[in-house]
C-alpha cells in the first residue's frame, strides 16, 4: 500500500526558517528519512556522518579508529554547529551526536529536533546488513549492543521537540507521520 505524499506542505512561518534535525539510534532511517523530507519540503538535506566524512578525508570507522570516541564527537560538534548555521535545512545527525551535551544544546537552540523512536526489531533488522560502517557495533554481540544503547541513549532522545515512532513504514509514511507532527507541535506551542 503506496502512502499519499504530501507536497508543499504549510509548515507555519513559526518554522519556515527553523531547521530541522533528525535524532536517533543508528538504523531508525534518518538519512533516508531526512532526504525524502528535504524533498517534500524543498530544502537542502545534509546528513553529518556524511559532512564529517568529507571533511576529514576518512570514514566514520576510520576516524573512531585513529582518533577515538571523544575526538570524534568533537569534530561532530563542529560539524553540526557549523551545518546550522545554514537557513531551513533538514539534517541527519549520527546516533550519538544528541547524546553528548554540547551538541544537544546546539541542535535543540538551532533546530526542531525530531526523533525517530524504533524497537529493538526494526533496529536489527536494519543495521544487520552493515555492521561494518558502525563502529559501536563492530563487538561480539550488536543486538546487546543495540539493548545497551537503547536503554542509555532512549532517556536523552526524549528530550527532542518532537516524538515520531516508526517500524518497518516505507519512507514516504516516515516523512509523512513527520510533517503531521510537526503540524501538531506548532498548534500545541
Amino acid at each position: 500500500k503506496k502512502s499519499k505524499i504530501i507536497r508543499n506542505s504549510s509548515i507555519s512561518k513559526n518554522f519556515t526558517n527553523r531547521s530541522i534535525a533528525l535524532v536517533g539510534l543508528m538504523g531508525v532511517g534518518k538519512t533516508t528519512t531526512g532526504k525524502q523530507l528535504a524533498k517534500i519540503l524543498n530544502r537542502e538535506f545534509y546528513d553529518s556522518d556524511y559532512e564529517i566524512e568529507k571533511a576529514s578525508g576518512r570514514t566514520i570507522s576510520g576516524y573512531f579508529k585513529d582518533y577515538g570516541e571523544k575526538e570524534f564527537r568533537k569534530g561532530e560538534r563542529l560539524v553540526i554547529e557549523r551545518l546550522l548555521t545554514k537557513k531551513s535545512i533538514v539534517l541527519a545527525t549520527g546516533g550519538g551526536a544528541y547524546i553528548q551535551e554540547e551538541t544537544h544544546e546546539i541542535l535543540n537552540g538551532r533546530a526542531l529536533t525530531i526523533w525517530l523512536k524504533a524497537d529493538l526489531n526494526t533496529i536489527m533488522n536494519r543495521v544487520s546488513k552493515n555492521y561494518d560502517k558502525r563502529p559501536l557495533l563492530q563487538v561480539n554481540n550488536p543486538e546487546a549492543k543495540i539493548k545497551e544503547l537503547i536503554k542509555i541513549r532512549h532517556p536523552i532522545y526524549k528530550k527532542s521537540h518532537i516524538t515520531v515512532t516508526i517500524d518497518n513504514d516505507e519512507q514516504f509514511s516516515i516523512s509523512n507521520k513527520i510533517i503531521h507532527a510537526i503540524k501538531k507541535y506548532q498548534s500545541n506551542n
